[in-house]
């Protein structure tokens, strides 16, 4: 699915935050949004994925635009990772991606559950609540978590922010990955370069404005 952000502006109060960006992704493209903290990263992550609404602009999916309520497209197409991870303490890791399919599809699907959790080496932890998981193994949850819907764009914010180089390699790849399987569009927002070698394809947010 083609991604596209056209002229999205945003402040909070006399604070601008983004300031007109305009830039597309093509269907299976992976892209890096690389700007410092408090660039406005997190927040056009939001109005992307359609939790925030922009004081001016758009962003459609192939020509439908992501409504103020966050419409269907995002709903049912996207699979995002917060930074945050925000993973249900109440729920195991199988539970979590059971819980994520039924509300972004309506269903849910316990082979395609096992075989993502098995195929990011976490399957062993499936019964496991995220209070029991590792750094490492949470992120695979998350991941998983965002993979299980079968989106066609796969959103990641910061999602290497507080890891070392061995598992900012493992995360980045995973994440690559886990894009080419589902066949998504994938883009990760961060302040780190490391990723940079990853991607053939890099932006720069500097300031809330897309520097080329």
């Amino acid at each position: 699915m083609q991604l596209a952000i056209r002229g999205v502006g945003l402040s909070y109060g006399d604070r601008r935050v983004l300031s007109d960006i305009w830039f597309s992704l093509d269907p299976r493209e992976r892209v890096l949004l690389l700007g410092p903290s408090g660039s406005g990263k997190s927040s056009l992550l939001n109005i992307i994925c359609g939790l925030q609404t922009p004081d001016e602009g758009s962003v459609s999916v192939d020509g439908v635009s992501i409504g103020n309520n966050g419409d269907a497209v995002p709903k049912q197409h996207m699979g995002i990772i917060f930074q945050t991870l925000r993973l249900v303490s109440a729920l195991t890791v199988r539970a979590n991606l059971f819980l994520a399919q039924r509300l972004q599809t309506g269903s849910t699907d316990a082979a395609y559950v096992d075989a993502t959790l098995d195929r990011l080496g976490i399957a062993d932890r499936a019964n496991a609540r995220p209070c029991e998981l590792s750094q490492g193994e949470a992120q695979r949850a998350a991941i998983a978590r965002a993979v299980v819907v079968k989106p066609q764009i796969l959103i990641a914010d910061e999602p290497t922010s507080a890891l070392d180089h061995a598992n900012t390699e493992s995360v980045a790849q995973l994440l690559i990955e886990a894009a080419d399987e589902a066949d998504a569009t994938l883009l990760i927002a961060t302040h780190d370069d490391r990723l940079k070698a990853h991607f053939a394809r890099a932006l720069s947010l500097q300031e809330g404005r897309i520097e080329s």
